[in-house]
């Protein structure tokens, strides 16, 4: 059974695609299909910190989100810890599942653990984050978020002086907030889980990892079981024929994706 999985980089740079398919390829179950591509967005080029930008990425997610529903995609990643868009992407998927880091992300900590704090990059995430958490119904787990006071680009820069912020503020989480395990706050922490588990002996979840396998793992079960989007009531999509096509709502040929790496 082959299963088709895509990441989307909310950003407008391939600098990391390459790195990201690698990664899913040392984890992926045997015949899962993997793309991961970027956005061809010339105002957003290296990060989602801020939420105006997050605005100004959402109609491109939208539509590459529905150009893999029409290319029959059966699951999509949003790639960022913010989860942007996520329930506008989904309205729009038609049969492909929609996932995201931070639901993901909480989704398996809530299996392991009954307080989790967040490692962040910038206390500037702090109160999004905050929010899609209780949106989701995870606030009673939320024991913090510690920030690293490092931008989404300083991660892999210098990955010494990383560990050694990602150490220093998962003990403080431990030790003073009370955290039974940990969350990496953005996908561009990706690489850093393993060690900092043997360091700290709690879970620490990979964000972009659980977003991943959490894809995979729905992307299974609808083709076995004919587990899809809902699509009545709030999950009614747009009437296809007599506004998405008839209006050219999604031109196939506009489809904001550059850089595909595939794994």
């Amino acid at each position: 059974m082959t299963l088709r999985v895509r990441w989307i980089r909310t950003v407008g740079n391939d600098t990391y695609n390459e790195r990201f398919a690698q990664e899913f390829a040392e984890v992926k179950n045997q015949g899962t299909e993997v793309e991961v591509v970027s956005l061809r967005n010339a105002s957003v080029q290296h990060h989602v910190e801020y939420q105006s930008y997050e605005a100004l990425l959402g109609a491109d997610i939208v539509r590459v989100v529905r150009d893999a529903a029409v290319k029959q995609f059966d699951a999509v990643v949003v790639g960022c810890f913010y989860d942007p868009v996520l329930v506008e992407a989904r309205e729009i998927s038609g049969e492909t599942v929609v996932v995201a880091p931070c639901q993901a992300s909480f989704e398996v900590a809530s299996n392991l653990a009954q307080k989790v704090s967040i490692i962040v990059g910038r206390r500037k995430w702090v109160p999004r984050i905050e929010s899609r958490v209780r949106e989701y119904g995870h606030g009673h787990l939320l024991a913090s978020c510690r920030a690293l006071q490092l931008g989404v680009e300083d991660f892999q820069r210098d990955r010494n002086e990383t560990v050694r912020r990602m150490v220093e503020q998962g003990r403080r989480a431990i030790d003073e907030d009370g955290a039974e395990a940990l969350i990496l706050g953005c996908t561009l922490e990706f690489g850093f889980y393993r060690q900092l588990q043997d360091v700290l002996g709690v879970p620490v979840i990979d964000s972009a990892l659980a977003a991943f396998k959490r894809a995979e793992a729905l992307a299974d079960t609808k083709q076995r079981f004919g587990w899809k989007p809902s699509r009545v009531g709030g999950c009614e999509p747009p009437p296809e024929a007599e506004e998405l096509l008839a209006w050219n709502v999604f031109d196939p040929a506009q489809v904001p994706i550059a850089s595909p790496f595939n794994a």
